[in-house]
């Protein structure tokens, strides 16, 4: 027999035993057993990875998790659902689009309101940044963003689009936004605060697909440009000057939509930054803003990051977090 043979006929066996233990547990399961089950899905986890057995100890743990779910057995499950994660950091797992599936999916199941749900996704997150992203993998950020709309968890579904590279997914939620919950007036509103901040991420291509989509496909704003809005007009302008990178284009268009700007306090702390970001204007003497402002604006950027600004070709080496 071939090593390749061999490895077929090692690997059959592997899969024929988990199934006959998930028989097992689940047996244990639909008889309302839920700890004995449990602990015998930990003792199994410790077994496999002992023997470094990591895929079995990773495809155990998913699938007992799904069934403690599906018997909402929540603390069990979010148990489970952690040791998965545990896998991928022992196993030095790569990211890949079926396993950041199968994390969303596990995340999807969660009790909204759990506190275990949020230390899974901030593990999760962490793990991914084996990836692509320092953040956490583009795209789990996208899977995560998906699945808190349908939660109509708007706030935090945006935070996520913010960090994926799905812009037009990003709009198309914040059109959703808008319309439920927000007022006919604030319209341009929801659009401009996501369009500063994905600059302020240095994501040009992401603010123009989210101001493009979202002003062609919100059923309350007239097409343009040029718009019914000013403020809308202001962001039009600012992502061509952006292209541009002319500081004084950036200085008139500033100082001529003063009073659209003045609507939010928030839009001059983020036109700082995007004017040291893209129009060489040099950062603040002072190492970070004060105030209720300077907490928000320290939170997007990532605290300290103001002290690299001084070599902007670097990259932000902070984590960015997003109301």
């Amino acid at each position: 027999m071939s090593e390749q043979e061999s490895l077929r006929c090692s690997s059959a066996r592997n899969r024929g035993g988990v199934q006959r233990v998930e028989g097992k547990l689940r047996a244990s399961v639909e008889k309302g057993d839920y700890y004995e089950a449990h602990q015998m899905y930990r003792t199994l986890y410790f077994r496999y990875m002992s023997q470094a057995k990591h895929a079995e100890a990773r495809e155990l743990m998913y699938n007992g998790a799904l069934l403690f779910f599906s018997y909402n057995q929540q603390n069990s499950a979010a148990d489970l659902s952690m040791l998965v994660l545990e896998v991928l950091e022992k196993s030095k797992g790569k990211v890949e689009d079926e396993i950041l599936e199968c994390l969303v999916k596990l995340f999807s199941l969660m009790d909204q309101n759990s506190p275990e749900r949020v230390a899974f996704v901030s593990r999760a997150l962490k793990w991914s940044t084996g990836g692509s992203g320092k953040l956490g993998h583009p795209r789990l950020h996208q899977l995560l963003a998906l699945t808190l709309w349908k939660e109509q968890n708007y706030s935090e579904s945006r935070y996520h689009f913010l960090h994926s590279s799905d812009g037009e997914g990003c709009a198309q939620m914040l059109v959703e936004y808008s319309a439920s919950r927000g007022f006919h007036s604030e319209v341009d509103m929801f659009v401009a605060q996501a369009v500063l901040q994905f600059l302020c991420l240095k994501n040009k291509n992401g603010a123009s697909v989210v101001f493009s989509t979202y002003t062609e496909k919100h059923p309350s704003i007239e097409k343009g440009p040029p718009f019914v809005q000013p403020l809308l007009n202001f962001i039009w302008f600012l992502l061509l000057a952006v292209d541009g990178g002319k500081l004084t284009v950036f200085t008139v268009l500033c100082e001529q939509y003063k009073p659209s700007l003045k609507r939010d306090p928030m839009y001059n702390e983020y036109l700082d930054r995007i004017g040291q970001l893209f129009f060489g204007v040099p950062p603040k003497q002072s190492p970070s803003y004060g105030g209720l402002l300077g907490n928000l604006l320290n939170s997007l950027m990532g605290s300290g990051e103001e002290d690299d600004m001084a070599e902007e070709a670097q990259e932000d080496s902070s984590p960015i977090e997003l109301d």
